[in-house]
């Protein structure tokens, strides 16, 4: 009878261990979840004010234009090819940049570049995107409406030809055609001139190519 009675006692002594570990791992448990909750509420919360200060820097809109940071000018050399001498920064911007020429040729610019693979866009497209583009080492055909039909469309041609050029009207220029690279920029007179091979042969994935390598494709499409 005594043994039985130690037996059952040895038993309920190991339940009630039992049971106050079990009750120990069920607090340690609602601490831990409840100190991952508040973990994740202040990453939540430090999260947001970093987006919060991250679009009031960006000035949180893309209706609101800044500067593009950038500052120089334009000096012309013997083949034609004026080159930015000065600043041309290279930040990511969600909002619309004012740049000091048209079309740009570098400074900060959307995250998205325009796919450049050869690309011919028909309408207008944004130089924030356009400028991303030219960073990947793209060159930029442009033309506006005093372009000549057959001009256009042999540019259009030579552009689906080669990697890493784009194409679309810019009506704002100043003058008919306009080649741009990073940095880089040039007129021609048509698609016969001579300057538009040897600025393609030049500026194409060149040495002014601030992302070498870059993707012109999975981008922008328009």
């Amino acid at each position: 009878m005594g043994t039985a009675n130690r037996s059952s006692a040895g038993r309920k002594a190991r339940i009630e261990e039992m049971r106050r570990a079990e009750q120990a791992r069920e607090r340690r448990n609602r601490i831990l979840t409840v100190a991952a909750g508040v973990v994740i509420v202040a990453g939540l919360v430090v999260g947001s004010v970093f987006l919060v200060r991250s679009q009031s820097d960006d000035g949180g809109s893309d209706s609101v234009a800044s500067d593009a940071k950038t500052s120089g000018s334009f000096t012309t050399g013997k083949d034609g090819v004026k080159t930015w001498k000065g600043t041309l920064s290279r930040n990511h911007v969600t909002k619309a940049v004012k740049y000091p020429v048209e079309p740009p040729v570098g400074g900060d610019h959307n995250p998205v570049w325009m796919n450049c693979n050869g690309d011919v866009y028909t309408e207008e497209i944004n130089n924030t995107n356009a400028v991303h583009s030219l960073e990947h080492g793209a060159v930029w055909v442009t033309y506006n409406a005093k372009a000549k039909k057959s001009d256009v469309e042999a540019l259009a041609a030579k552009v689906k030809k080669t990697p890493y050029t784009l194409m679309s009207p810019v009506d704002d220029q100043t003058d008919p055609i306009m080649l741009t690279a990073w940095g880089h920029q040039r007129t021609v007179t048509g698609a016969g001139d001579p300057g538009v091979d040897a600025f393609f042969e030049k500026f194409v994935q060149g040495q002014q190519t601030p992302e070498p390598g870059a993707a012109c494709t999975n981008g922008l499409s328009k």
